[in-house]
């Protein structure tokens, strides 16, 4: 019996032996067939290719170069939509008149204040050919010293103050990571900086685009009411009279056709009155006091929020563009372009009432006149009482023409300058 188990544990000794030289051979095999094999090619670390963080002045330097550049190109529509924003741009008429206008404004239905919004389109093509024709065509670049004295700046502060701020607010309140609230946070920090420095140039900017339209409605007061005096003093007219009074204001009209179509080719019209930026500084000083030059502050405050939406937007819509196209795509010329016109347009919709109500701030009243629009509640209560709700969207057409290209082209530029100025990878 002893035997036998002797004899079986020595089989299994033997069996778990054989197994071992077999599996000894197998991995000497192995390694002989691994080193005749050729050395491995290291496969190229497939990374997008990403810079380094651009120093804190490249946002300033950007940021002006692009408000410089989106200024210039989108200088026509801006006159035109400050006209439509403003009182001015409403013919003249007797207070009846106007009473009856402003109650049919009121009544009327939303069908009708939506005609009237879709007209401003057709309404901005006609101020454009209209104040090239009256003023001549550098009319359409009137107020641009001022715009480009508070483009540059105020783009640099913005972009500056943003471009900081939400590295500062990612990295001591959110752990390094940028998030929606970083974004909301630096771009509210970055409007309202930007709107208290750049106030004063902003007001300049609207009296000299609006400085025609003011000139020409006290001429029309004038003269309607000298038509009324002498109406009322000589009662009606022979038809002899009548016949001579139209075929008088026909050559007249015609006259003035051919000096303004002379003057759209000469330049501008000298009947125009033309005031420089500095003049228009000390007129407003001596008038209004430096109170004057912060005429719609809080109109600019309300508009805090529309840089805030759109800076909030940008970011957002930059990432669902990259995820949808791939983690390893970089940031190109399309992205930029349509996520910075998609938000401006969307901002532009949601808080355009304020760019109204500034406007109508910051314009000086008719000579005679006692100012209307005081403060922002005042302003508010006589646009909707006098003029409907269409009225908190005049000049919308011309505004998005001019904002939602400029948008593109000024991020588009502020990203290849930050692009450009970034230290390349290491």
């Amino acid at each position: 019996m002893a035997s036998s188990s002797t004899a079986h544990g020595s089989a299994s000794t033997a069996h778990i032996s054989s197994t071992a030289a077999a599996a000894a051979a197998g991995s000497t095999t192995m390694a002989t067939t691994h080193s005749a094999l050729p050395p491995a090619v290291p496969q190229p670390e497939r990374r997008r290719e990403q810079r380094a963080r651009p120093h804190g002045w490249v946002h300033f330097a950007a940021g002006g170069v692009a408000g410089m550049c989106g200024a210039i190109v989108t200088s026509p529509l801006d006159v035109v939509k400050t006209r439509l924003q403003s009182d001015l741009f409403r013919p003249v008429t007797s207070p009846r008149s106007t009473a009856a206008a402003a109650s049919a404004a009121r009544s009327s239905g939303a069908f009708s204040q939506t005609r009237r919004l879709a007209y401003h389109f057709v309404e901005t093509a006609q101020l454009l050919r209209t104040i090239a024709t009256r003023e001549g065509p550098r009319a359409l670049f009137r107020g641009l010293g001022p715009t480009l004295l508070g483009a540059v700046p105020a783009r640099s502060i913005n972009f500056y103050t943003y471009g900081n701020g939400k590295v500062f607010l990612a990295e001591h309140l959110n752990g390094g990571k940028e998030s929606p609230a970083v974004h909301l946070g630096a771009a509210a920090l970055a409007g309202i900086v930007t709107a208290t420095a750049t106030n004063p140039i902003w007001v300049v900017k609207t009296r000299l685009q609006l400085e025609a339209s003011a000139a020409e409605r006290s001429l029309e007061t004038a003269r309607n009411a000298a038509v009324g005096r002498h109406a009322s003093s000589s009662g009606a007219a022979p038809a002899a009279s009548r016949s001579l009074s139209t075929s008088a204001l026909a050559a007249t009209s015609a006259m003035r056709g051919a000096s303004l179509q002379k003057s759209f080719f000469a330049g501008s019209n000298p009947s125009v009155p033309r005031s420089s930026s500095t003049q228009m500084v000390l007129h407003i000083v001596r008038s209004e006091g430096i109170p004057g030059l912060y005429r719609g502050m809080s109109a600019s405050y309300l508009g805090v929020v529309e840089g805030t939406i759109q800076w909030v937007l940008y970011e957002k819509l930059k990432r669902w563009e990259s995820k949808s196209e791939g983690e390893e795509k970089r940031q190109g010329l399309r992205t930029t372009i349509g996520a910075a016109g998609t938000a401006k347009l969307i901002a532009s919709l949601i808080t355009y009432p304020h760019e109204v109500l500034r406007t109508r701030m910051r314009q000086q009243p008719s000579p005679g006149e006692v100012a209307k629009y005081t403060s922002l509640r005042k302003t508010i209560v006589c646009v909707w009482r006098d003029e409907g709700a269409a009225a908190l969207y005049g000049g919308l057409s011309a505004h998005l023409l001019r904002v939602v290209p400029n948008a593109a082209i000024m991020f588009s530029v502020y990203e290849l300058a930050l692009w450009l100025a970034a230290p390349p990878p290491s």
